[in-house]
């Protein structure tokens, strides 16, 4: 399992990720779910993915090739994200199709992978869009302006919280790693090395990049931080007067 998290902002996008792959009491696995593509001042790309690993790196493995051989697709001849986002969704179904396995096979063998795309081409705007194994894909809303894909829902809660379009790249991208230190807390088989990436709106290239070890400095702080601040906050809360409440149990 794996989390990865990408929020679409008024000043451009972060992505974040762990780097976890396999968790177990004798293994553990790492590998980056963070690739990026792109022509300094005419494109750039960003992809993260979740599922397996194997479909992921041939799906990376065919963006290069078809880049190289410029292919009649490829991601540095898409007018549009969302062109870049159908493509990508074509390779993924291409590449699981060649590993997938009979409907009646009980082997446990599961070639899917999701993916997340984001970044921006020329003048369009900047965006990111969510690739399911099936091929076809969403993007943000104006409500909800993130995409997460893998292990998701114990980082959920602050984002809906604090994530909105004009929040800040700096608040975004702590946020994202509260997010991040929140489902590995609740969940081993999410762990680091974290990555995050800061994509600025038109910059057409990627400048602000980090990389977190499990003993970094800043990862620790902010996540003693987030543990002294909740219990806090949970000890300023309303106390519970049981005697001012109707005292009716249910079907009594």
């Amino acid at each position: 399992m794996t989390y990865c998290v990408a929020i679409s902002l008024d000043e451009g996008i972060i992505f974040a990720s762990d780097s976890r792959t396999n968790a177990g009491i004798d293994l553990v696995s790492t590998y980056s779910k963070l690739y990026t593509f792109g022509i300094d001042g005419n494109r750039q790309f960003a992809l993260l993915s979740a599922g397996n690993l194997g479909t992921t790196q041939a799906v990376v493995t065919q963006i290069k090739r078809d880049i190289k051989s410029n292919a009649e697709k490829n991601l540095y001849n898409m007018q549009y994200l969302s062109d870049a986002a159908e493509y990508l969704g074509i390779v993924s179904r291409q590449q699981q199709e060649k590993y997938s396995l009979p409907a009646d096979s009980n082997n446990g063998f599961n070639p899917e992978s999701t993916f997340i795309l984001g970044g921006q081409i020329g003048t369009e705007p900047h965006g990111v869009f969510m690739i399911y194994p099936q091929g076809n894909f969403i993007t943000v809303s104006m409500q909800t302006r993130y995409l997460q894909i893998g292990e998701s829902k114990y980082g959920k809660p602050i984002l809906d919280r604090i994530i909105k379009s004009t929040v800040s790249l700096e608040d975004a991208a702590r946020c994202a790693l509260v997010s991040m230190d929140s489902t590995m807390h609740s969940n081993v088989s999410v762990g680091p090395p974290v990555e995050i990436l800061a994509y600025r709106k038109d910059a057409l290239k990627f400048e602000d990049y980090l990389y977190f070890d499990a003993d970094e400095a800043y990862l620790l702080g902010l996540r003693h931080a987030w543990d002294d601040n909740i219990k806090q906050a949970f000890s300023k809360l309303p106390s519970l007067q049981w005697g001012s409440f109707d005292k009716k149990l249910c079907g009594g």
